[in-house]
């Protein structure tokens, strides 16, 4: 048994020690909101935040984050109430939407720790969640609109 916290939850998985984080949050805690998208944490489709950090859950064997603080995108507002959460859809940012909630998570710790970042700062804080539908215009957007609104 690994013992979690997610979203402020605690929780007993009986998985073994390796077992990816995003398997452990898709298949056992049915939080479906944090995609795989590569399987090797190049793409940032499975983005969460351990201890408010943002990881990629397709590398993180469960067994590192016991007793760590973990948030999905469903903890990040249940309700679709963050900044960023509703700057994406005021910027119309998504197409597919499969990236979407690993890119907001990505976005929601360069707010945490810089409400007013220049573009220049969210385009490197940014870099490495891929898009393939292309929005990194509409993103940047986003993210500058959730700053200004915030």
């Amino acid at each position: 048994m690994v013992a979690l916290t997610v979203n402020g939850q605690p929780h007993d998985v009986a998985v073994g020690p390796n077992t990816p984080l995003l398997w452990v949050l898709r298949e056992h805690l049915k939080l479906t909101g944090t995609k795989f998208g590569c399987g090797i944490a190049a793409c940032g489709a499975c983005t969460v935040h351990i201890d408010g950090e943002p990881v990629r859950s397709c590398a993180m064997p469960v067994s590192l984050v016991a007793g760590k603080s973990i948030t999905t995108i469903e903890g990040l507002s249940p309700d679709g109430s963050h900044p960023l959460q509703k700057a994406w859809i005021a910027e119309q940012v998504p197409q597919c939407g499969y990236c979407q909630s690993g890119q907001i998570m990505q976005a929601a710790t360069l707010l945490a720790g810089n409400n007013k970042p220049t573009r220049e700062q969210i385009v490197a804080h940014m870099d490495g969640n891929i898009c393939r539908c292309g929005t990194y215009l509409r993103i940047i957007s986003a993210i500058e609109r959730a700053a200004r609104e915030g």
